[in-house]
């Protein structure tokens, strides 16, 4: 069992979070199942892989049914957990490369517990529709219109299912320097003029309750309440960091990491921005 934990954590972790969006119920699912497959007859495990799978699966399906509630009475916009990842992370190589990127893990709540199952086993992990079918107790054309369906809900097409850029190194440096410095002009010059910027605070802290639009609106914000809560204690604490494998910006003070933002960019436009602050969700960014 070591042996197979050794194996496999690292590809169920990925299928955990992608499944329900939680660094925290991801690796409960995780420790759970291994937990759970102490006990299951060794014949039962000719094919761990898929029985495995198939645990991490029926178990995140549980807990997203046990979500919805919360998540209805969640206060303000609710996004995923951010996972932040840095090189001496040991599970990046295993699986923050293969990571889907933070913004269609957004778009993942789009969808129906059925049909994120379906398209994270198809799209991130690579599983046929044959086995997607055993290992969710459908048909193997139940799984194909779950996938079509779950496409549609997202706004994707069958030609680019992954269509999310993410945002280079200098990119965000560039980004990064203009914020500092208030540069109004230099802002809106890296923003689409659609862009829309989500805050989640959960009700814990200082956030946006509903989502801000355009362009004008965002560089305000921006570089009112972003760039002043990047000021604490006459220093400023503002960092590019590699978040769910991508470039994304940090904000951290004497106590720690307090702000994490992630990019969305189309046409080397920000087309949304994403700002986690429920200290909640920060808990596995480090300090």
């Amino acid at each position: 069992m070591q042996e197979l934990y050794s194996q496999y954590k690292g590809l169920l972790f990925k299928l955990a979070y992608q499944l329900t969006g939680s660094v925290s119920d991801a690796e409960d699912a995780v420790q759970d199942v291994f937990l759970k497959a102490y006990d299951v007859p060794r014949e039962r495990l000719a094919n761990p892989k898929a029985y495995l799978c198939k645990m991490v699966t029926n178990r995140c399906l549980d807990l997203n049914k046990a979500a919805r509630k919360k998540r209805e009475e969640y206060f303000g916009e609710w996004l995923p957990e951010p996972f932040l990842s840095s090189e001496d992370d040991s599970m990046e190589s295993v699986v923050l490369d293969d990571l889907l990127s933070y913004a269609m893990l957004v778009l993942l709540e789009r969808l129906s517990p059925a049909e994120r199952s379906v398209f994270v086993l198809r799209e991130a992990l690579s599983f046929d529709y044959l086995e997607i079918a055993e290992l969710i107790e459908k048909s193997e054309a139940n799984c194909r219109k779950l996938f079509s369906r779950a496409s549609a809900k997202m706004g994707l097409s069958q030609e680019e299912l992954i269509p999310h850029e993410g945002a280079g190194q200098e990119w965000v440096q560039d980004f990064l320097a203009a914020l500092k410095q208030g540069n109004m002009n230099q802002i809106l010059s890296m923003l689409d003029q659609d862009v829309v910027l989500v805050s989640d605070g959960g009700g814990k802290v200082q956030a946006a309750v509903d989502p801000i639009v355009t362009r004008g609106h965002v560089a305000r914000f921006l570089l009112g309440p972003v760039r002043q809560a990047s000021t604490i204690g006459g220093e400023v604490v503002i960092e590019m960091g590699r978040i769910n494998g991508q470039y994304g910006i940090i904000l951290r003070s004497s106590e720690g990491i307090h702000t994490v933002g992630m990019f969305h960019v189309e046409n080397h436009l920000i087309r949304n921005f994403y700002f986690v602050r429920n200290p909640d969700k920060l808990k596995h960014v480090g300090k």
